[in-house]
């Protein structure tokens, strides 16, 4: 069994949309800027953003909890059972977050599992423009299955 396998991002993405407080506004406004681009793709997001989002723009979005009530966590989840294929997160750097080792969490499990992540405005730009976007995606992910077998031999 091979290390690494194929995982296909499809030509419609999964797009997550997260903001912190403070970043909220700016999210729903690139939202605003590109609608026509968005309303080609699934969107999902955290309890707040998602709600402010669909009232401010008529963009359908999937909410899940607020952030700090585990919403982080909850898209994480969607990514590691393949179901988030990218993420933009408006993070705030300047505020403490509570839930900062969730987001810490969410960053990594993104990482992980290879998914484009944009955590701030000009990053969601170019990736939203990006060719890549109106086509599949191969990319190499870690094969969970072989390395916990793996690990399970040599522990």
């Amino acid at each position: 069994m091979a290390e690494y396998m194929t995982q296909i991002i499809g030509k419609q993405k999964n797009i997550a949309l997260i903001a912190h407080d403070n970043k909220k506004a700016e999210l729903i406004g690139w939202c605003r800027e590109h609608k026509e681009t968005l309303n080609q793709h699934f969107l999902y997001g955290t309890g707040t953003t998602a709600r402010m989002i669909n009232m401010q723009t008529g963009l359908p979005v999937r909410g899940y909890n607020s952030g700090p009530l585990g919403g982080d966590m909850q898209i994480g989840a969607q990514i590691v059972e393949g179901n988030i294929d990218f993420v933009i997160f408006f993070s705030d750097p300047l505020t403490a977050q509570p839930h900062d080792p969730d987001v810490k969490a969410l960053l990594r499990i993104a990482q992980v599992y290879d998914i484009p992540i944009a955590n701030n405005k000009a990053t969601a730009d170019f990736l939203l423009t990006s060719s890549l976007m109106d086509q599949e995606y191969e990319h190499e992910i870690i094969n969970f299955q072989q390395n916990i077998k793996t690990r399970a031999e040599t522990l």
